[in-house]
């Protein structure tokens, strides 16, 4: 077994908390919309945010594979809630990799703590899966930037305190023409459109941000000024497996509520349990659930191992993502009329599995990422 006794530990705590804390309250969460902070503070508290920020820098210390377990535990309970997760995860990688001392020491505490909340700013109209169609601009002024655009549909937008926004400084560079800053969004000039409501994960708050001549002192840019591009993308790999993670615990979800439903519910005197149809739904999923989560173990493990990582993330994300969509589309199909009536946990569960196939780059980029590194580098793993 390649679990460790850490491995073990954290992971059997995020399920108990997610078992016990999350689950009991996740369809009321959903039903409304709800933006359950103090639940973050209690996460927070486990040590649950920023699971790979090293000890001296005020985190867990832990390893990709971990998060990744937490991942899938935390999304057993609700996805919404694992969602927050993977979001200070990125956020906190970036500040680990990136940040200068003094932006690591001012904002890597109030981010683990969740007393300040964090959006991760790419999306824009006109730029989605293709980021190098951003036209959000910082411009310099004096000794500092003047900041002008708009982002869509970015999490913890409604709520944020904080925004990390990729934004051109230089037109004619194209790539090499991006860089990242810290946006306090209680600043002048800043404009939260309204909250989006959406088909699934509903509790995760996602809406625009607007900026109008918002001014940044110096030290607001985060790395090197035309690095923002490659910095944002250095750290989809790991936002790929905390998403295929994720996928992995809404199917596995899905599975758990299909198994004891088809032993309970009996049809021509019997449990709908022994019939073949839902026995081979049942042993499907099941097969699915562990190739996927074997899929994300072994691309954690080689970004671990500081392996290039790219193509097995992208396997992971994808077939993950499309297996938590079929996975409790058949959830559902088990459960029969019941399962298409809100109050059930399998209809959230379908909601909740579909964006897993879009955010973090559809699946269908993913097959292309995949493509992509066959053709340059072979097939043998």
């Amino acid at each position: 077994m390649y679990l460790t006794d850490t491995h073990i530990q954290v992971r059997d705590m995020a399920r108990e908390f997610a078992t016990d804390v999350i689950r009991p309250i996740a369809e009321q969460l959903d039903r409304e919309e709800t933006f359950p902070r103090d639940l973050y503070l209690q996460m927070a508290e486990l040590g649950l945010f920023g699971i790979c920020v090293p000890e001296s820098l005020g985190g867990p210390g832990f390893d990709t594979l971990t998060y990744a377990l937490v991942m899938e535990e935390l999304s057993r309970g609700y996805a919404s809630v694992a969602d927050q997760c993977g979001l200070i995860e990125l956020i906190s990688t970036l500040l680990v990799q990136h940040g200068t001392p003094d932006q690591r020491s001012v904002l890597l505490p109030d981010v683990l703590s969740a007393k300040k909340l964090v959006a991760y700013c790419i999306t824009e109209p006109e730029a989605g899966t293709d980021v190098s169609g951003i036209r959000t601009e910082a411009k310099r002024d004096g000794d500092g930037w003047l900041l002008n655009g708009g982002k869509i549909w970015i999490h913890n937008a409604p709520v944020a305190d904080l925004a990390f926004v990729l934004a051109r400084t230089d037109k004619e560079a194209g790539r090499r023409g991006m860089s990242i800053f810290v946006v306090d969004l209680h600043s002048e000039g800043v404009e939260r459109g309204p909250k989006e409501h959406k088909m699934g994960q509903r509790a995760s708050q996602v809406g625009a941000l607007n900026f109008t001549d918002v001014r940044l002192p110096e030290d607001a840019l985060l790395g090197p000024e035309g690095r923002g591009f490659h910095m944002m993308m250095s750290v989809l790999d790991k936002g790929r497996v905390g998403i295929a993670a994720l996928a992995v615990g809404i199917a596995q979800a899905g599975l758990e509520a299909a198994l004891d439903y088809a032993q309970q519910r009996k049809q021509f005197s019997q449990a709908i349990a022994e019939f073949q149809g839902v026995q081979w739904m049942l042993a499907d999923m099941a097969k699915d659930i562990e190739a996927g989560r074997l899929l994300v173990h072994s691309a954690a493990g080689k970004l671990d191992r500081g392996e290039d990582a790219t193509k097995a993330c992208s396997m992971a994300k994808c077939f993950a993502g499309d297996a938590a969509v079929k996975c409790t589309q058949d959830a559902v199909q088990v459960f029969g009329g019941s399962g298409y009536i809100r109050g059930f946990e399998v209809e959230r569960l379908y909601r909740d599995a579909k964006i897993t196939q879009i955010y973090e780059g559809t699946n269908q980029i993913q097959r292309m990422i995949i493509a992509r590194e066959l053709l340059k580098n072979g097939a043998i793993v």
